[in-house]
């Protein structure tokens, strides 16, 4: 299972292994659109956009109690926002963006994280794939039963990993009435409301690692052998129906996009000691999508958020890790002229003459 899903990750991120941030693909035209899809979407292929962008991502998880459903530990990064440009040029959606420094109050409180990050997108009329990389260092803890004074540092575990790879595609059935693209990396605008149905796959492998037990002694009454866990991995075969519905108004449009589906769990966990522990368990897989904002002719902009959750079950511990990117962005459309005509397929020969 581990060789097959190494393959088919690197088949992916080789594609854009120059890749800095995020890169949106959008497959060249593929002729005129019929009647049916020209009266709901509206594509700009005669021009390229620009815009500014301040995002933040986050890969956080959660321990819970299995003997005390109230009792969950939440370990979060303090990842700060970044600041950056994007620009929709030669077919290709490209995102360059750069940390913006958090006071140094807040790293007090709650500690500071380091994070590697690279995101693929594929966004088809039909297909949509994505590829992600990432590695977080450093958490604070939220104990639900631990009251923090205002101003006060909350326990930090500088020492935590987690990384979390994989791939998921998406295929939406109505793809004539319903653009993903609109809402989330403009490349179309939707017309009229309308929305599709969705099947979604995804392999994933989430791992979190700590100098010492993840959890600890202190926590031994509410979650016995699994407080001495200091590795512990999840790889996730899942498979998710949905739906995702637009409502347009005057240009301004708001996008809901959810995914539930059964989720298959290969797990891993290695306890302070050495001993390592493995196991199979079936769960949930649940992957969202929030966006709202503006579509017109030449400007557009929004919010956007999405989310993907994955939860499995050890012996006295539920983990649920959550990776999720939040961006705001405001971008203009202009008319194409000279190189900015070609298209992606004709880069290598003009480069070549």
């Amino acid at each position: 299972m581990k060789n097959l899903f190494r393959t088919l990750l690197l088949a992916v991120l080789a594609l854009p292994a120059w890749a800095q941030d995020d890169v949106t693909i959008q497959p060249a035209g593929q002729g005129s659109y019929d009647s049916v899809r020209s009266q709901y979407i509206q594509s700009f292929p005669d021009h390229f956009f620009l815009w500014p962008v301040l995002k933040q991502r986050r890969l956080d998880f959660e321990m819970g109690s299995l003997s005390n459903k109230d009792y969950t530990l939440k370990y979060r990064s303090n990842k700060p926002y970044a600041f950056g440009l994007g620009m929709y040029i030669f077919e290709l959606g490209v995102e360059l963006a750069f940390s913006v420094p958090f006071d140094e109050q807040n790293k007090r409180i709650y500690g500071e994280s380091d994070a590697s990050d690279l995101q693929l997108n594929i966004i088809g009329k039909k297909w949509g794939i994505d590829a992600f990389v990432q590695k977080y260092r450093g958490f604070y803890i939220e104990d639900p039963n631990m009251d923090i004074p205002s101003n006060t540092p909350y326990p930090q575990r500088s020492d935590i990993t987690t990384r979390n790879t994989g791939i998921s595609v998406n295929y939406t059935f109505n793809n004539k009435k319903f653009s993903f693209r609109s809402a989330y990396n403009f490349a179309d605008r939707q017309l009229r409301s309308a929305g599709s149905f969705l099947l979604v796959a995804s392999l994933s492998s989430f791992q979190a690692s700590g100098d010492s037990a993840i959890l600890g002694s202190a926590y031994a009454a509410e979650f016995k052998d699994d407080a001495k866990i200091k590795r512990m991995q999840v790889t996730t075969l899942g498979v998710a129906p949905g739906y995702t519905y637009s409502i347009i108004y005057k240009g301004f449009f708001l996008n809901g996009t959810l995914a539930i589906g059964p989720a298959h769990n290969w797990l891993g966990s290695t306890l302070e000691g050495g001993k390592d522990r493995n196991d199979i368990r079936f769960n949930l897989y649940v992957t969202a999508r929030i966006g709202i904002g503006y579509n017109g002719d030449r400007f557009f902009g929004g919010m956007g958020f999405n989310s993907q959750n994955r939860s499995a079950k050890f012996d006295d511990v539920q983990l649920v890790s959550t990776s999720g990117t939040f961006k705001i962005l405001v971008g203009y459309r202009f008319r194409e002229f000279g190189i900015l005509k070609k298209r992606i397929s004709d880069l290598p020969r003009e480069l070549a003459r």
